[in-house]
C-alpha cells in the first residue's frame, strides 16, 4: 500500500488506551492546504491489545483522499457535509465530515474522519448516526475555537487553545463506545428466556407496578432507557426485558452493562445498563444526558424507580437552548485567557440533572397494564409469550399509523 508524500511538518498524533479490540483503525484530522494541498494535521490512534492494520503513512494516505475533490465545495457557513467512503481495495471504510474552518488566519476546508476496516462495516452502519451526531456537535464547538483571536504561543501550548484538544475531547469517548459495543452490546435476538417475561408469574422478578412503569415509560420515551443498579445480572435482565420492545436495528444499539465495573454513560443509545460504584450511586452527566436524540428513561433496578424526561418537543426545545448557550458561553469565552477550555467544553457534568429532567411517571397506562397481565396467564418456557409479544408490538404498531393518519387528515 502507498504511504503517499511524506508529511512536512511530521504529523502529530495521539494514542488513545481502550480496553479489548477496538474496531477503529484510526481518527484523523485534515486540511486543505492552498499551496500544498490536503494535509493530515493530527492522528489518533487506540493503543489496544490487537496489532495496528495500518502505519501512520497509509492513515495519512488515506486522510488526504477524504479531502480530494473538496477544493471546489460551496456550502452554507457552518454546514458539515458527511461523506461514506468504501475502499474495497484498501479493505477499509472511511466516514469523513467535512466542514469550513479558520486555520492561520485562512478560511480552509477541513475533514474529521475515522477509519475502520471493511469487515466491521456490519458492526458500524447502525451506529454510524450516532457517531456522526456526536462529531457534528464536536465540529461545531472546534470551528468557534477556531476563530478565537490569535494568542501567544506559549498560551496555546500550556492551555490547550486549539482545535485538537476540542476534538479529542470526543474521538476518545467514540473509540471508548466503539469498544464497549463490540463485547457488551445487546444481540439482534433476544431469547424471551432472558428477560422478565419468562417467569412463571408476574412479581418473581420485580413488583408488577415497577415493570408495567418501566415498559410504559420505555415505549413513551421513544425506546430510550437507561438501567441503573448495584447487581450487573438484574440491570441485565431488565435491558433484555426492554430491548425486546425495540427493532433489531436498534438493539445493536443498544448496551449491556459490565459486571466488574461500570461503562460511562454515552449520548444515542437506546438501552444502556449501568453499574452503580461501592457507595450505591452513580452520577449523570447532565450535558450528555439532555444531547440525547430522544427524551430517557431513568430505571433503578434496586430502589424500583422510574423517572422520564419530558415528552419529545420539550427535550428538543431544551436541547437546543442548552447547546446554543453551550455555544455561546465558549464564544464569548475568547478574550479571557483566564478560563480553561475544559471549563467550557465540558461545562459541568458532575451534578445530577434535578426534577425539572427527569420526572416521575404518574399517569396510568391501560395498554401496557392489559399486555402484562395477559402475557402471563400463557404457560412459560413455550413459543406463547414470544408470539404474544409480536402480536402486541404489531397492534401498537397499527395503532401509532392510525393515529398519525387521523391527525394528518384533521390538520
Amino acid at each position: 500500500m502507498s504511504s503517499g508524500p511524506p508529511q512536512s511538518p511530521a504529523v502529530a498524533k495521539t494514542e488513545v488506551t481502550v480496553e479489548g479490540e477496538c474496531p477503529l483503525l484510526a481518527a484523523t484530522f485534515a486540511y486543505w492546504d492552498n499551496i500544498l494541498g490536503p494535509r493530515v494535521r493530527h492522528i489518533w490512534a487506540p493503543r489496544c491489545e490487537q496489532p495496528l492494520l495500518l502505519s501512520d503513512g497509509e492513515v495519512t494516505f488515506l486522510a488526504n483522499h477524504t479531502l480530494n475533490g473538496e477544493i471546489l465545495r460551496s456550502a452554507e457557513c457552518g454546514a458539515v457535509d458527511v461523506k461514506f467512503f468504501v475502499l474495497a481495495e484498501k479493505g477499509v471504510i472511511i466516514v469523513s465530515l467535512i466542514f469550513d474552518g479558520e486555520l492561520k488566519g485562512d478560511k480552509n476546508t477541513c475533514a474529521l474522519s475515522i477509519i475502520l476496516p471493511q469487515t466491521e462495516l456490519a458492526f458500524y452502519l447502525p451506529l454510524h448516526t450516532v457517531c456522526v451526531e456526536r462529531l457534528k456537535h464536536i465540529i461545531r464547538k472546534g470551528r468557534i475555537w477556531m476563530q478565537k483571536p490569535a494568542m501567544p504561543v506559549f498560551v496555546i501550548d500550556i492551555q490547550g487553545y486549539n482545535i485538537i484538544s476540542v476534538l479529542t475531547s470526543e474521538i476518545v469517548p467514540i473509540m471508548e463506545l466503539m469498544s464497549s459495543m463490540k463485547t457488551h452490546s445487546v444481540p439482534e435476538d433476544i431469547d424471551i428466556k432472558d428477560t422478565i417475561l419468562n417467569d412463571d408469574d408476574i412479581g418473581d422478578s420485580c413488583h408488577e407496578d415497577f415493570l408495567h412503569k418501566a415498559i410504559s415509560s420505555h415505549l413513551q420515551t421513544c425506546g430510550c432507557s437507561m438501567v441503573v443498579g448495584s447487581n450487573p445480572d438484574k440491570v441485565n435482565k431488565i435491558v433484555r426485558t426492554l430491548s425486546l420492545f425495540l427493532t433489531p436495528a436498534e438493539r445493536k444499539c443498544s448496551r449491556l452493562c459490565k459486571a466488574d465495573s461500570s461503562f460511562k454513560y454515552d449520548t444515542g443509545l437506546f438501552v444502556q445498563g449501568l453499574l452503580k460504584d461501592s457507595t450505591g450511586s452513580f452520577v449523570l452527566p447532565f450535558r450528555q444526558v439532555l444531547y440525547s436524540p430522544y427524551p430517557t428513561t431513568h430505571i433503578d433496578v434496586d430502589i424500583n424507580t422510574v423517572k422520564q424526561m419530558p415528552p419529545c418537543h420539550e427535550h428538543t426545545y431544551n436541547q437546543r437552548l442548552y447547546m446554543r448557550s453551550e455555544l455561546s458561553t465558549l464564544w464569548k469565552a475568547a478574550s479571557e485567557d483566564d478560563i480553561a477550555p475544559d471549563a467550557v467544553i465540558h461545562t459541568d457534568e458532575s451534578f445530577t440533572p434535578n426534577l425539572n429532567i427527569f420526572q416521575d411517571v404518574m399517569h396510568k397506562d391501560t395498554l401496557v397494564k392489559l399486555f402484562i397481565d395477559e402475557v402471563f396467564m400463557l404457560k412459560p418456557g413455550l413459543n406463547l409469550r414470544s408470539t404474544y409479544l409480536a402480536q402486541f408490538l404489531l397492534i401498537l404498531h397499527r395503532k401509532a399509523l392510525t393515529l398519525l393518519k387521523y391527525i394528518e387528515d384533521e390538520t
